[in-house]
């Protein structure tokens, strides 16, 4: 006969137990855990929203943000062709708009850095809005068929 336990005791033994009482659990978003997850990603939250008109602070255009990267999440080569002197950091939110300027409409990905909230209650004329966002009283929201 073997000393060592049978497959279902081990079972039991490593999942059948009781559960660790509530103030043992560990929750994945607990800042004093993350990072010491080695896939973890420092980031922080998103300072502008899906649906706020947002305004580039050095260069002249606007636009409605439709989706957030809460880190850098664009491809090097995009990244690289940012002159150093003002290449923005990885390490924050990047925000897709569909952007406008006097002359065009097109989709932009900005850091967080080089947004700044725009109090200019003017619409945005960007033709792909309209599958995206209804257009109420309190500005663009998702449709339902957006939200995720």
């Amino acid at each position: 006969m073997s000393h060592r336990p049978n497959l279902i005791q081990r079972l039991k033994r490593l999942f059948g137990g009781a559960k660790p009482a509530p103030e043992t659990a560990v929750s994945v978003a607990d800042p004093a855990i993350v990072p010491d997850l080695p896939n973890a990603i420092p980031t922080r939250e998103a300072k502008y929203q899906i649906g706020q008109i947002v305004r580039h602070r050095l260069f002249d255009f606007r636009g409605v943000v439709f989706d957030v990267d809460p880190v850098f999440a664009n491809t090097d080569e995009w990244y690289e062709a940012i002159p150093e002197e003002v290449r923005p950091g990885k390490d924050q939110p990047y925000y897709h708009l569909f952007a406008e300027n006097e002359r065009t409409h097109y989709v932009a990905y900005v850091s967080e850095q080089n947004l700044v909230a725009d109090d200019d209650n003017a619409r945005i004329s960007h033709p792909d809005i309209a599958k995206v966002f209804e257009l109420t009283d309190g500005g663009y929201v998702l449709k339902s068929g957006q939200r995720n």
